[in-house]
């Protein structure tokens, strides 16, 4: 296989890139890197196409891989054909690979191999020729032997026929199409497991649906309900549109004799008790496969929007951490994250210090000036809400607040991680820490959580865990090096998700940090242990030092064109000076007066890298996700039963999974938006609608207040976003 070729007409790219795509991938060069600075060798490919171009190569490579192997197991056997190398260099999957290698691969004891071990080999050829004028009854009452367990005539044939059956079963050309025959005609059906019982899975209970249609939440509640002991599962063809797939290939055309009756009835037990429940597997797995991969991607999606929000800056935060007996967990922070105060107050059920708690809280808004509160969505977080609105509203406090998704708090307060951050604190209020600081800056915080417990997927638990971690380590990593890390403000968690650098070399750069204090520039860089000249390429575009002296070290220009961004402000009658003063706002005339390709040419750079380098010049130290919504930040509070069936609300996303997408609209309980009411046109994905974080309106369509189930429309709202 022509593997360069293959990726240019899959990626539909010129045949240069995708080999300059491979060849970077080979010296070790991250994707982020590749992605921001290596656009002239591929065509400003972005990081997710590089990703994929990536697992498609690693396939690709292990395609042939096995190929070779294979191709040498039966060469071992001295039964490698012309025919068998065309087939093996054909085969665009592993699975044809391995329906190829079917009829050598070694096996276990079947009733076809001990039939060979009987001798019956011939007999089965004999028969399976079909040749007019022979009966094969007659035929194997000569293979009659005792000692061999073969007493009578029909013994002898029944082994012939486990022979051809099996035969039948390892033909990978039958297994092809039968493969196609399942996707396109089988159907998922499931059952209770127990007659009467009730459970989550009801409506699972008497279900079915054709492979090729199911959708992927539907396929993983099965798989679920069937391992929880509540459905029986299985897949199912027409058998005997089936059997004509299998009798074609095998019965010989215009035959009518014994022979050919005796094929037909190897035939139909080789469907039924080697092909079918093959099929049936094959079938299973690939739709959980699907399932699971497709549920990856809506997590990734989730996650990466997640982590993008918008951060509050440059506000005192106080995060609340809601609770019942224990109380609320409380922790001031500055505007860079620093602690500046804790607290516990008791303002819920049993205790109800409902006086003592406004006082507390009112207290450290005063001293500290708290310009937002945030609350975790957990228990008692409603009430705390209630509280909290009742107390901006007596006080008069300039001072809003939002919910925060608390999800993985309780994980990071409780971690190694956070014990070494924090050691003079308990749990609890770490936990408060964590809910203010990811309103200040969601993704220095969350990356700090393991991506599963930040719950914006589905299923999450049902996934293979590797390839789940890493679709979603990718995603961090994506996020980060968009984003750009303070080189003197970052945690090592945080440095860790830059290219180039690991898990040591994070906390090196921290320790250098902590003992020479702020670094000055990027190239002090190369005095952190272990951190070499290619960790340094890979890195150092992504890192910003607000504190250098050179501004470009406060910017996502990468020190190996600092040159070209020299020149150009040269070309251009401008300095560093003009730059960190905000003074070029008339770069683009003058480029354009002087002409782009000149200026790139004379720069010694592409066009891609010339754009960039603007972008980063007019903006240094530009943060992309300020150009996003702003977070809903509030100051009333709203109950389940204040809500009424025509209630237009503005809300946020909170989760979109594939079956619509869940907002929070000032309620304890987020309300579903079903994908059929996303908009007033047809959707395929709810991902084509709305976004994790987007700000929309909707209406209430129902209210169940006993179920805590809130059913909400965008329909005729007209907009995404406000």
């Amino acid at each position: 296989m022509d593997i360069i070729r293959q990726l240019q007409e899959e990626f539909k790219i010129r045949r240069d890139f995708a080999q300059n795509i491979v060849s970077l991938i080979d010296e070790g060069n991250t994707i982020p890197f590749i992605a921001r600075y290596r656009k002239e060798t591929h065509g400003s490919q972005d990081d997710q196409v590089l990703r994929e171009f990536s697992e498609r190569l690693a396939y690709l490579r292990s395609l042939e891989k096995r190929k070779e192997e294979v191709s040498g197991f039966i060469a071992a056997q001295d039964k490698l054909t012309d025919e068998i190398t065309q087939s093996l260099t054909s085969a665009k999957t592993l699975a044809e690979v391995e329906d190829i290698y079917r009829p050598f691969k070694p096996k276990r004891k079947t009733r076809a191999s001990a039939a060979r071990e009987k001798g019956l080999e011939p007999l089965s050829v004999k028969i399976f020729a079909q040749l007019d004028g022979f009966d094969p009854l007659k035929v194997a009452a000569q293979f009659i032997d005792p000692e061999k367990g073969l007493e009578t005539a029909g013994d002898a044939l029944q082994g012939a026929l486990d022979i051809i059956a099996e035969d039948v079963s390892d033909n990978a050309e039958l297994r092809k199409t039968l493969r196609a025959f399942y996707l396109d005609k089988s159907a998922v059906l499931s059952r209770a497991a127990r007659e009467g019982e009730d459970s989550v899975y009801r409506i699972y209970y008497d279900f079915a649906e054709p492979v090729k249609k199911i959708a992927g939440h539907r396929v993983l509640a099965i798989d679920r309900g069937e391992r929880e002991g509540f459905l029986k599962v299985s897949v199912e063809a027409d058998e005997e549109k089936a059997l004509a797939h299998v009798y074609a290939p095998f019965l010989r055309k215009g035959a009518d004799n014994p022979c050919r009756e005796a094929v037909r009835t190897a035939c139909a037990d080789a469907y039924g008790r080697l092909i079918a429940p093959s099929m049936e597997r094959e079938m299973r797995s690939y739709l959980t496969e699907n399932a699971a991969e497709n549920a990856i991607k809506v997590f990734a999606e989730n996650l990466r929007q997640l982590l993008m929000q918008p951060p509050i800056k440059d506000r005192v935060t106080l995060g609340l951490d809601p609770g019942f007996r224990t109380g609320c967990k409380l922790a001031v922070v500055d505007r860079t994250g620093r602690v500046l105060d804790t607290g516990v107050i008791y303002n819920t059920p049993p205790n109800n210090k409902i006086a003592e708690a406004k006082r507390i809280v009112s207290g450290l808004i005063k001293k500290h000036k708290v310009d937002v509160i945030s609350i975790g969505n957990g228990t008692a977080s409603r009430e705390s809400e209630a509280f909290v609105a009742e107390l901006l509203t007596e006080t008069g406090a300039d001072t809003a607040y939002i919910i925060v998704n608390e999800a993985g708090a309780s994980v990071y307060s409780a971690s190694k991680l956070a014990a070494e951050e924090f050691p003079d604190y308990d749990v609890s209020i770490r936990s408060a820490v964590s809910i203010a600081r990811r309103l200040q800056d969601p993704l220095a915080e969350l990356v700090k959580i393991d991506p599963k417990s930040i719950g914006v997927g589905q299923y999450q638990h049902d996934m293979p865990k590797k390839r789940l971690d890493e679709a979603l380590g990718s995603v961090v990593e994506d996020c980060v090096n968009s984003v750009g890390v303070d080189l003197n403000t970052a945690s090592a968690p945080l440095f860790s998700f830059v290219s180039g650098i690991n898990g040591g070399v994070a906390k090196n750069i921290v320790a250098y940090r902590e003992e020479n204090g702020a670094f000055s520039s990027r190239q002090t860089l190369l005095k952190v242990p272990k951190l070499g000249k290619k960790a340094f390429e890979q890195c150092a575009g992504f890192l910003r030092v607000p504190e250098s002296e050179n501004i470009f070290d406060n910017t996502g220009v990468h020190p190996e064109a600092y040159g070209a961004a020299e020149k150009l402000l040269e070309l251009c009658g401008y300095s560093r000076g003009d730059v960190k003063n905000g003074e070029i706002g008339g770069i683009r005339d003058r480029i354009q007066k002087l002409g782009r390709s000149s200026i790139a040419e004379k720069a010694g750079i592409g066009l891609p890298t010339l754009e960039d380098i603007i972008k980063e010049l007019l903006k240094p130290g530009r943060d992309p996700r300020d150009d996003l919504p702003r977070p809903l930040l509030r100051k009333d509070v709203l109950d389940i039963s204040d809500l009424a069936e025509g209630m237009e609300l503005t809300g946020t996303v909170r989760n979109v999974i594939d079956f619509g997408a869940f907002v929070d609209i000032g309620v304890h309980e987020d309300g579903l938006v079903h994908i059929s009411q996303l908009s007033d046109k047809y959707v395929k994905r709810p991902g084509d609608v709305v976004k994790v974080g987007d700000i929309v309106k909707v209406k209430v369509l129902s209210v169940d207040a006993a179920k805590k189930r809130i059913a909400l429309t965008m329909k005729g709202l007209n907009q995404r976003g406000i």
